[in-house]
């Protein structure tokens, strides 16, 4: 099948050539992101292949089944960037990646949160600078304390079994309860008193209407003074403006984020010889107490390899008319929060 994939990289174009042996499409490689500006690009392709920050709504569905395009082909897990509705409406079929590696991203959320605790961002530019003070760089021990995990899918349940590993205690939030969750000793709890009762708060569920800004004034006011908030998982799960007040009060102690609400026009891109526009974004930056990575916790060989191998063997698998487990249907695109 020709398939046009969008918004890559080198490193994409690497390891779905690799998986591309055993299939046999035609992958022609683009940079841009897909949106209703660039879906023109699509003409004469039945397939398209997209990532996070592309944009698949109404408008450019309605293109791609102009152009001939059946096929959307997901190489992530979310689908909130992709109206399922005007897809099944105009037989645009969806599939995506659900499970590429969850211990990429659980690890790394456990890394940000070592990284805050005990500034050790702080420390390496300090040893660097010739400076081995440690007024400052004091945190405290992880042992004992309180994790709070909000989406308890496979993401969340290893982050939450990696820090039972540290000696935590462990609350988790999820309208669909996981049973693995209880037997490793996670303890659900409604979400005002995980905010109220955790050192630590992580976000492991997806972005849907429901979620957007579920980390806003009013659950900040909820939340323990001086936590930790991490979030590796879509960055409009958190009111950044807010957060930014929170930051200011002392209500939240400190802050790691791998995403951000308004990341498709800055990441996955060099712009370290521009001036970026993004007043909040430069905010963010300005807190000593913050650390942002640029969604790079999926971002392991390991994990592009499952990418690259789910992702070519679903569009294979819908191009010989076979039913494929990873497509996602209009209806799945209501409100839950497991990841």
């Amino acid at each position: 099948m020709r398939v046009a994939v969008f918004n890559t990289k080198p490193y994409d174009r690497q390891f779905l050539d690799a998986a591309n042996d055993e299939h046999g499409h035609e992958l022609v490689y683009l940079e841009p992101l897909l949106s209703p500006d660039t879906a023109c690009l699509t003409s004469g392709f039945p397939a398209v292949c997209l990532f996070v920050n592309d944009t698949a709504d109404a408008k450019t569905l309605d293109i791609l089944a102009s152009h001939g395009t059946k096929l959307i082909a997901l190489r992530c897990a979310g689908f909130n960037n992709v109206d399922l509705k005007r897809a099944a409406e105009i037989g645009i079929r969806v599939v995506r990646v659900p499970a590429y590696s969850p211990y990429s991203v659980a690890e790394f959320a456990v890394g940000l949160l070592l990284t805050l605790n005990r500034k050790i961002h702080k420390a390496y530019n300090r040893v660097r600078e010739g400076n081995f003070a440690l007024d400052g760089l004091a945190g405290f021990d992880l042992h004992d304390r309180t994790i709070g995990v909000i989406g308890t899918g496979k993401i969340g349940l290893i982050f939450a079994e990696i820090m039972k590993g540290f000696g935590c205690k462990i609350l988790g939030y999820d309208l669909y309860p996981n049973p693995k969750f209880a037997e490793m000793g996670g303890r659900y709890i409604e979400l005002p008193e995980l905010l109220s009762g955790s050192d630590v708060i992580s976000l492991h569920c997806p972005l849907t209407p429901e979620t957007r800004h579920l980390i806003n004034r009013k659950a900040i006011a909820q939340m323990k003074p001086g936590a930790i908030l991490i979030n590796t998982s879509r960055g409009a799960l958190v009111d950044t403006e807010a957060v930014i007040e929170g930051l200011k009060s002392r209500q939240i102690g400190a802050l790691g984020l791998d995403v951000y609400e308004q990341e498709a026009d800055l990441f996955f891109a060099d712009l370290s010889n521009q001036i970026i526009q993004d007043d909040v974004f430069e905010r963010l930056l300005m807190f000593p107490n913050v650390i942002v990575t640029g969604h790079q916790a999926f971002f392991t060989e390991d994990a592009l390899k499952n990418i690259a191998e789910t992702t070519l063997s679903n569009i294979t698998a819908l191009e010989q008319k076979h039913s494929c487990a990873n497509e996602v249907q209009a209806d799945q695109q209501v409100a839950n929060i497991k990841a």
